[in-house]
């Protein structure tokens, strides 16, 4: 984050702490107002500390096509998907969503995943193939509008044009080139920014300035959760795939091979999803980690937990025979219901 971002949110109320070895705004003192404005206004919230990768060369798009789970030889630039990266037994390295350009492909990868991702890579990478791999998280930030309106503040910004779903343009704010993506990381109305990290100031202000409330860690967090997107760490682990992740609209099953793609056909020719990620209200918080269970039998684990206005919300994996929404469970000594969440889709098993 560049000193001047941090006095503009500064001056905006922001309160910073660490996330991931990196100084970001936790909260501008302002979390209900965000979190409403999420739903039915227009939050804004800073992703600059996400992990950002860029990929040059002529093989860019068949060495991803080859590592993850999406088919990249299928789009243009212009267009983008959300895909994952696997290990060779199908186990969930990080959820990624992919910007196609012209000259490049840029992946925008959770906070916690550059360095590993790049590492990743680095071990599937021959002399022989035109592919260089980047990070340029120090050279661009971005930003995500969260909420229905947010059509409203671009139009506010003087951009008017209509994006098709899962494509992104380059625009004009005010005296800087940006590039507007649709999409926001969650199950909601949205957009994603990019800008050159000198401008970054610039731009946020104008963005607020338009009528989008500043939104924290915290409060995303709590959209997190509540909408089920899966983090690196907490459920995306080399202890689930992604099918049991809920992300099959992320997963080519036409496309030829890729790492981890026998364990992913098999499980899916043969329903063998044992388990399953879902959202769960509890009476009270619990740990990470806490078993969660029917009667006495133990039937999960809760991954993620969070307090909010309406009570504690988190995520769990949950065995598929046990049940689904509206199964009643115990986590540790509290009662809790296990609830669908919009994030996460399910394949043959809805």
């Amino acid at each position: 984050m560049t000193q001047e971002l941090q006095e503009v949110q500064t001056t905006a109320g922001a309160s910073f702490g660490e996330v991931f070895d990196a100084s970001v705004p936790v909260s501008f003192g302002n979390d209900a107002i965000a979190l409403k404005a999420a739903k039915d206004g227009a939050a804004l919230y800073d992703r600059s500390h996400w992990g950002k990768i860029c990929l040059w060369g002529d093989d860019r798009t068949r060495f991803l096509h080859n590592q993850s789970t999406n088919d990249f030889n299928s789009l243009k630039p212009g267009q983008t998907c959300e895909t994952v990266f696997l290990t060779s037994t199908a186990r969930t390295l990080d959820l990624a969503t992919a910007y196609i350009l012209d000259d490049a492909i840029w992946l925008l990868v959770s906070p916690n995943r550059t360095q590993k991702l790049i590492e990743w890579f680095d071990r599937y990478l021959f002399p022989m193939d035109k592919v260089d791999v980047e990070e340029i998280a120090e050279t661009t930030n971005t930003f995500s509008l969260i909420g229905e309106k947010s059509h409203t503040i671009l139009a506010n910004l003087g951009i008017t044009l209509e994006l098709e779903e899962n494509t992104h343009q380059l625009v004009q704010l005010a005296d800087v080139e940006v590039r507007l993506a649709t999409g926001n990381g969650l199950a909601t109305a949205g957009y994603t920014l990019f800008c050159p990290a000198e401008d970054a100031a610039k731009v946020w202000q104008q963005i607020a300035d338009a009528g989008a409330v500043p939104l924290g860690e915290t409060a995303w967090e709590q959209l997190r959760i509540g909408q089920g997107r899966p983090l690196p760490d907490a459920e995306l682990t080399e202890d689930y795939n992604p099918l049991e992740a809920g992300l099959w609209q992320t997963i080519s099953f036409e496309k030829g091979c890729y790492i981890g793609q026998e364990t992913i056909a098999r499980l899916n020719t043969y329903q063998g999803v044992k388990t399953q990620l879902w959202g769960i209200r509890l009476a009270a918080p619990e740990k990470p980690g806490a078993i969660v269970l029917v009667g006495e039998e133990k039937v999960g684990q809760l991954t993620s937990v969070v307090e909010t206005d309406d009570g504690a919300i988190g995520l769990a994996y949950i065995r598929t025979k046990a049940g689904g929404a509206g199964l009643e469970v115990k986590v540790e000594e509290t009662v809790g219901k296990v609830v669908d969440v919009p994030f996460l889709t399910r394949g043959y098993l809805d």
